[in-house]
């Protein structure tokens, strides 16, 4: 079933059950969110609370147990999978961003970022052209022929981020972003993501543990045990 919806990202009473009978671990329990189109919101938690399964679930890399996803305008888990080819969802619908960049090394910059557009089928052309207005619009469009091992760390996690936006997804899930950065780039990596989740409308959760960040969002999900409880944040300006 597809319907519209206003959120970028919503689930639904979202749990994840590993093993069976006694031996069951629930990893999630009855979890809600939601992000809407335009907001970066942060989602924090102890080592074992849940976080990296969370994750996991909304990139549709495990199956939850239960529960209701919906990114963009897809219903796309409501007690099962309601897409055959979940590769395709990863490859179009979602971004990821995380704590290493992961480019590679033997495309250059340009490249690196218009080959997920090329594998959904965009003309070569075209996937390029993208590429570069993101790259421009990330401050690093002077360095679209360098080879990753050219760049500095917080050029190598710009590229990562435009990598992210290629194909234009409605949600970004973005892992530890700023975990090896110091202050001033850390700061400088959520500004570029408030600035790009407003500008191509994307919702973007970002999962961290450094508290260099932490003041910067708007709204906050804590999780623990498996449950998430949604908090105000500071939302301090960048």
């Amino acid at each position: 079933m597809t319907e519209l919806v206003e959120l970028g990202i919503r689930i639904e009473g979202l749990s994840k059950r590993y093993g069976e009978g006694e031996a069951a671990v629930d990893a999630l329990k009855d979890v809600n969110m939601s992000v809407a189109p335009g907001e970066v919101v942060g989602l924090i938690g102890p080592s074992g609370s849940g976080k990296s399964t969370l994750l996991k679930c909304l990139g549709a890399v495990i199956e939850p147990t239960s529960g209701r996803m919906i990114l963009g305008n897809q219903t796309i888990y409501d007690q099962g999978w309601k897409l055959s080819d979940l590769r395709a969802l990863r490859r179009d619908s979602i971004g990821f961003v995380f704590q290493a960049p992961y480019l590679i090394p033997f495309l250059d910059v340009t490249d690196n970022v218009a080959l997920l557009p090329m594998l959904a089928g965009q003309p070569n052309a075209k996937a390029r052209i993208r590429a570069r207005e993101l790259l421009d619009a990330l401050e690093v469009g002077h360095r679209a022929k360098a080879e990753p091992s050219q760049l500095s760390g917080g050029e190598q996690q710009r590229v990562a981020i435009a990598r992210a936006l290629a194909n234009q997804p409605p949600v970004i899930l973005a892992d530890e972003p700023t975990a090896p950065l110091d202050s001033e780039r850390a700061l400088g990596v959520m500004r570029i993501l408030n600035q790009m989740a407003q500008q191509y409308r994307t919702a973007i959760i970002v999962v961290t543990h450094d508290e260099k960040i932490i003041p910067t969002f708007k709204r906050i999900y804590h999780i623990r045990d498996g449950r998430t409880y949604e908090e105000a944040g500071q939302g301090l300006s960048l």
